[in-house]
C-alpha cells in the first residue's frame, strides 16, 4: 500500500531517503524554508500545502520545532514565524564570519613574521573550531583544516580561550567535558589543567606541547571584545623540531601582539594581552 503522504508531493517523494530520522530532518527543513520565505507568517494549512504533507504530520513537526525555539506562533492569528533561537544561531554564525574577516590581515602578518601556519579559533559546545587560517612560508608545515573542531584542553587555541573564561565558566567546562587523552603528553587531570590555565591568565599565552598531535607544537593567545569577554584565540603551529626553547620567546611575543592587535580592532585596546606585552617589552 502506498503512503498517502508520499503521493502528495511526487516531485520530491521518490528522492526522500527511507531512514526515518533523515526523512524527518528533510521535512523539518522544508517547513523551516517555507516559513523563512514568508515573513508575514503561515498557518498550519498553508505550511502543509507548501511542503506537501498532511496537516497531522506537519503539526507534529511544527510542535517539535516550536519547543526547540526554531519556530514561534503568533497567538493572535495562529501563524508561525522564525523563532528567536534560530536568530541567535544565525547571529552567532555572522559574528564568526565577521571575526574571520577582521582577523585576516593579522593572520597573514603573523604567518609572514613567524613562518608558521597561523589560525584563529572560537569556542563551541564541543571544544573549539578553526574559523580561518593562513599558510606560513616554511617548507614543512602543519595541516590545519578550517572548520576542524579541536578539544579545548589539549590545544593551545583551546587553552587560550579557557584562560579567558571566568572561574564559574571554567568550572562548568570541567564538569561537562571529559579530558580525553590524545597523546602521552595530553593533560587529563583537572587540577593540573587548572594550574596551566592560571599560567595562561598570568602570561597571556597558551602552549600545546605535542598534546593533541605528537608531532606538533602550538602557541596561542586569547582575543577579547569591547566588553572584555573572550571571543576566540589566535595561534600558530609547527613541527616540534622547529618550534623549540630557543625561539619560543620570540614566537610567543609575536602571537601576543597579534592577539592584542585583533582585540584592539574589536574595541578592547586595554586587553590583558596588551598590558602583558607592554610589560614584557619594557623589561626587554
Amino acid at each position: 500500500m502506498v503512503d498517502r503522504e508520499e503521493t502528495m508531493n511526487p516531485k520530491t517523494s521518490k528522492k526522500e531517503p527511507k531512514e526515518p530520522g533523515v526523512q524527518s530532518l528533510r521535512r523539518a527543513f522544508s517547513v523551516l524554508e517555507a516559513v523563512c520565505l514568508n515573513p508575514e507568517g503561515l498557518n498550519l494549512a498553508q505550511i502543509s500545502k507548501a511542503v506537501g504533507l498532511h496537516n497531522s504530520t506537519t503539526f507534529h513537526l511544527i510542535k517539535t520545532m516550536v519547543s526547540l525555539g526554531v519556530l514561534q506562533q503568533d497567538q493572535r492569528n495562529k501563524t508561525y514565524h522564525v523563532g528567536a533561537h534560530l536568530f541567535a544561531l544565525a547571529r552567532g554564525a555572522t559574528d564568526d564570519v565577521e571575526l574571520a574577516r577582521i582577523s585576516a590581515p593579522i593572520l597573514e602578518d603573523l604567518a609572514r613574521e613567524t613562518g608558521e601556519n597561523s589560525h584563529i579559533a572560537v569556542r563551541t559546545s564541543e571544544g573549539v573550531v578553526i574559523i580561518d587560517k593562513r599558510e606560513g612560508s616554511a617548507q614543512v608545515r602543519m595541516n590545519e583544516r578550517i572548520g576542524a573542531v579541536r578539544p579545548a584542553h589539549a590545544t593551545a587555541v583551546g587553552k587560550a580561550i579557557l584562560g579567558g573564561l571566568s572561574d564559574e565558566q571554567l568550572n562548568a567546562f570541567l564538569e561537562h567535558h571529559e579530558l580525553t587523552e590524545y597523546t602521552t603528553k595530553t593533560i587529563t587531570d583537572s587540577e593540573r589543567l587548572m594550574l596551566e590555565i592560571a599560567q595562561v591568565r598570568e602570561n597571556g599565552i597558551a602552549y600545546d606541547d605535542a598534546e593533541f598531535n605528537e608531532e606538533a607544537r602550538c602557541l596561542a593567545s586569547p582575543v577579547f571584545d569591547l566588553t572584555g569577554q573572550v571571543v576566540g584565540s589566535i595561534g600558530i603551529s609547527g613541527p616540534v623540531w622547529r618550534i623549540g626553547l630557543q625561539n619560543l620567546p620570540k614566537l610567543s611575543d609575536a602571537v601576543r601582539r597579534a592577539a592584542n592587535d585583533l582585540s584592539s580592532r574589536l574595541g578592547n585596546p586595554g586587553s590583558p594581552t596588551q598590558r602583558l606585552s607592554d610589560e614584557l617589552l619594557a623589561v626587554l
